[in-house]
């Protein structure tokens, strides 16, 4: 909770500000009770129309004062607010685009934006309350009740009786209630998490008519919620009766133990009817702790959610503080490198050691599983290696500017990503500073400018959401534009040519031979590795093959029958 509190810092002279305002609105609700008592025991019982005309007009200007206090401590509570999750969201946002990959397998991504959002607006909504009412209904109740003991001490003390018992059920009841909404939270994870599945894969659960099925599993997941959703409105609910009898056990016993003093001790009634308005306004300040506490145990739980982004660590990748400057040579060098994932228990690759040359075509081949991807994301650190060296231009990448590294390659992963917006945008994502030249010289090498050309906005053309509007062919071509448009020094292609015909495919790997650059490969094509200086053949996660087209067919039997299955599909 304390980490999301320091992003009010800015913003304490504005709070500071309301809370006078609502102090000022506050006080006139206690003083008003002693205005009544005086208007009825020296105005009303004295007949003295003068009195009561003057405290009437007393009480007229300081309800408008406090009136016009009111809106403007909730002008200036929502400004505070408002401003305070448009902070807090943006630094989530930013330490998430500083998180590694490792540390981002930590989080899911249905969490992630569930703290973006809802998390945030349980905190917003808190806050607000904070500033109108949280501090307002614990002092009306202490206000009202130090006023009813200085107004007639002899039946204040009825209203005292009840006060501890109520104050130990709420507090119970906001324990519990906080531990029920933090596992309303974690269930609506899960939930979102199912959801973008199957969004993600409606195509495929309608052509299975599988959706029967999941609508079932959707039931079991959101089940869960229901219940304890329930019971968390059940428990809060629960607030309302006993707060009610409790005070209005409290406020009989004033009435019928005043009334008594009336007679026998000559009580005024003035007095009486103040202290059954502080009663009444102590039950309105302990009605307002069942909206606090319900607001507060959803903001509790989001708080500690929230803070957990916050306190993570951003991994020091870095190890210089200036770049180096770039090499003219594109070499990438594998030292004995190891790795394993962050929520793995095995190696993903064991003692990896090859070199690939300045300008070549370096071809990555094998089975699924067999560490391909791992080898590739090592290279422009989206990953740290566990063991070994990994040298881009004789340099330690982890004696690279990060920034500078990634500059320097040009990485398109197996999973094409493009993001909503014109095709001119989606291919200015590799260089938001190029021109439109640049941008038509990309795409021409991608092999894409022509299909751009024949849409009715060509490069203007939106794309939909995840490219739903392009063919995959289209998707992985626009993908390559973008990595090629910064212009790397080398260019990594994860199996990012699967879905291109062998015609365009070869256009393709003619245009990328004519540029200064190191390209490595990873695809399943044999008529793609033909052309490779190098092949390297990796079997769960270790290396089995390495040479060219001719020599692997003459030393590994794994090559020979990849060769040989294509070979018999296309016969």
């Amino acid at each position: 909770m304390k980490t999301v509190l320091k992003f009010t810092r800015p913003y304490l002279g504005l709070m500071t500000i309301a809370i006078l305002l609502m102090l000022s609105e506050l006080f006139v609700d206690l003083y008003a009770p002693v205005l009544m008592k005086n208007i009825i025991e020296q105005g009303i019982l004295k007949n003295n129309i003068g009195y009561i005309q003057l405290y009437l007009v007393i009480m007229l200007v300081i309800s408008f004062f406090a009136f016009f206090a009111g809106i403007l401590n909730s002008f200036i509570s929502s400004h505070v607010c408002h401003m305070f999750s448009y902070d807090l969201r943006n630094a989530i946002f930013r330490k998430i685009q500083g998180f590694s990959l490792k540390t981002l397998s930590h989080f899911k991504t249905s969490s992630l934006i569930t703290r973006l959002t809802s998390d945030i607006i349980a905190n917003e909504m808190v806050l607000f309350m904070s500033l109108r009412i949280m501090l307002k209904a614990p002092l009306s109740v202490i206000g009202s009740m130090i006023m009813s003991f200085i107004v007639a001490p002899d039946i204040a003390v009825y209203l005292v009786i009840g006060t501890p018992v109520l104050a130990t059920f709420l507090f119970i009841t906001a324990r519990s209630g906080m531990k029920i909404f933090l596992r309303i939270q974690k269930r609506t994870d899960h939930l979102n998490r199912f959801i973008q599945q199957n969004l993600e894969g409606v195509r495929l659960i309608k052509s299975t008519l599988n959706g029967p099925y999941e609508t079932d599993k959707f039931d079991d997941v959101a089940m869960p919620i229901r219940k304890d959703t329930v019971h968390a409105l059940r428990l809060m609910e629960s607030i309302m009766p006993v707060l009610l009898f409790i005070m209005n056990g409290s406020l009989l016993m004033v009435i019928w133990f005043g009334s008594d003093l009336i007679n026998r001790s000559g009580l005024e009634v003035g007095s009486l009817v103040a202290v059954i308005n502080y009663a009444l306004r102590m039950q309105g300040g302990f009605s307002m702790f069942a909206f606090i506490i319900i607001a507060f145990s959803r903001a509790k739980a989001s708080a500690d959610r929230i803070s957990e982004v916050l306190e993570t660590p951003v991994d020091e990748v870095n190890s210089i503080e200036e770049t180096t400057g770039v090499p003219e040579s594109n070499t990438v060098e594998f030292i004995d490198v190891s790795f394993k994932y962050p929520t793995g228990q095995d190696d993903a690759l064991q003692n990896i050691s090859f070199k690939v040359n300045s300008g070549d075509k370096f071809v990555i081949m094998g089975q699924t599983g067999s560490g391909k991807s791992a080898l590739l994301s090592l290279i422009p650190r989206m990953y740290e290696a566990t063991a070994g060296q990994i040298l881009v231009n004789g340099e330690d990448i982890k004696d690279w500017d990060l920034k500078t590294l990634r500059e320097f390659i040009g990485y398109v992963p197996q999973k094409t990503t493009l993001f909503t917006g014109s095709i001119i945008e989606n291919v200015r994502w590799g260089d938001n500073e190029a021109g439109a030249e640049e941008v038509f010289d990309a795409a021409q090498i991608a092999q894409i400018h022509d299909s751009i050309m024949n849409f009715d906005d060509d490069y203007n053309t939106r794309v939909g959401q995840q490219g739903v509007n392009l063919s995959g062919g289209q998707k992985q071509r626009l993908a390559i534009a973008r990595a090629l448009i910064k212009k790397p020094g080398i260019l990594i292609l994860d199996d990012s040519t699967s879905a291109l015909d062998i015609n365009t495919e070869n256009r393709l790997f003619d245009s990328l031979k004519e540029l200064d650059m190191t390209r490595i490969i990873v695809t399943q094509k044999i008529h793609t590795a033909k052309s490779a200086d190098q092949i390297l053949l990796l079997e769960a996660g270790r290396i089995v093959g390495l040479g060219t087209h001719a020599e692997l067919l003459a030393t590994s039997q794994l090559y020979r029958d990849i060769a040989a299955s294509q070979e018999e599909a296309h016969a």
